[in-house]
């Protein structure tokens, strides 16, 4: 049987074909300002074991937006197709349509794989299997979703690990799983590089930010478009500007640690390594980006750093609400952040500067201002 017999059959005015043929038979349009070779690109998005919480993470970006990607509206990215579970407007054999299409290099342009939820262990799931999606065309087998990866990772462009659980495994690798999870690279392999030679690009967050993720897909676009190199990844495999500072170097209650002041509950104003934040060491840059729009954030909303970002969560730290045993510990900023209390005291108590000092000190601007104002200089 041919394959390729069902897919043509599709009418590509039909808004519920596959819209890999939908796309490929719409009028395009030149864009005299359009750079690159790269008109469009498919974004193909699918998920093993997860909560779907990054997806909503995706659809809340703001810098850039999910739709500013879609409709093409940023300079030098070219347009994005994207084929998701929930997303697209097709669904059933119609929308694995596209994967089948993928996989047999018959879409009109590349693809990048977004991979969302651990990777399950189909070997342990008995006469069944842990995540399916869709059937095979020939035989009606259900599909299970780790073999679209095996099949869809080698013809990809790149392969976004989006998630904790992509990344490392996550909750369903926790201790005591019975799905064998992993994240992508242990399931692919640390050698494992894409059709045009990238590695895995993990972005790590249980969610994560929607920013990372839309931000990090249209610097593999300029990439691919030729209009740039390759994003630096760090040696975790995550973009290495947006994971290089932890949650620390700009939490909103970094002084309190420095004067060694400690909170024994949430509420107040003071550090909360000792109810079990794990900031000082945790690569993650929600402190400074927020969540969606630059508000928002774990920490930035009372909350403490529970590690989701990083290589070996949950498991590594737990339990939660447990004063955490690291190098920069509590203890010895105790001590540090008591000299340094007496000491910032001790200037704010020092003796005030000669008179004619003083004076000579030039207006400040909120006085030069009302003065302007007050003689009706504007």
């Amino acid at each position: 049987m041919d394959l390729a017999a069902p897919l043509r059959s599709y009418d590509p005015q039909d808004p519920l074909a596959p819209l890999a043929i939908r796309s490929r038979a719409a009028t395009q349009t030149t864009d005299p300002l359009a750079l690159g070779a790269l008109a469009k690109v498919y974004l193909i998005w699918l998920g093993g074991g997860s909560c779907e919480g990054c997806s909503v993470a995706a659809t809340g970006a703001t810098h850039p937006r999910l739709e500013q990607l879609l409709a093409g509206a940023i300079p030098g990215l070219p347009r994005v197709e994207l084929v998701h579970c929930l997303l697209s407007t097709e669904s059933g054999s119609e929308w694995t349509a596209n994967l089948l299409m993928a996989e047999r290099g018959e879409l009109d342009a590349p693809y990048i794989l977004t991979w969302e939820g651990s990777v399950l262990d189909e070997s342990t799931a008995g006469d069944g299997s842990w995540s399916g999606l869709g059937q095979d065309p020939l035989t009606g087998r259900q599909i299970p979703t780790s073999e679209w990866l095996d099949r869809l990772a080698p013809g990809a462009a790149a392969v976004i690990a989006v998630g904790t659980c992509a990344a490392w495994g996550g909750i369903p690798a926790a201790a005591g799983n019975p799905t064998g999870s992993c994240g992508i690279t242990d399931h692919l392999g640390e050698g494992y590089r894409s059709a045009v030679g990238v590695p895995v690009v993990k972005i790590p967050g249980c969610a994560p930010l929607g920013d990372n993720y839309t931000e990090t897909v249209a610097a593999l676009l300029l990439h691919l478009n030729g209009l740039a190199p390759l994003p630096e990844l760090d040696d975790l495999g995550r973009p290495a500007w947006l994971f290089s500072e932890t949650v620390h170097s700009s939490c909103a209650r970094l002084s309190y640690y420095e004067r060694g002041v400690f909170a024994a509950e949430l509420d107040g104003n003071a550090c909360l390594v000792e109810l079990g934040c794990w900031g000082p060491i945790v690569q993650c840059n929600i402190t400074e980006r927020g969540v969606i729009n630059g508000a928002g954030g774990c920490m930035s909303m009372g909350g403490i750093c529970i590690g989701c970002t990083m290589p070996g969560f949950p498991d590594r730290f737990s339990p939660l609400f447990e004063r955490p045993e690291f190098p920069a510990s509590a203890g010895s900023q105790k001590a540090s952040g008591g000299f340094l209390r007496r000491l910032r005291s001790a200037r704010r108590h020092r003796t005030p500067p000669p008179a004619g000092l003083a004076a000579a000190r030039p207006p400040s601007t909120r006085f030069y201002r009302s003065e302007r104002v007050s003689s009706g200089v504007r």
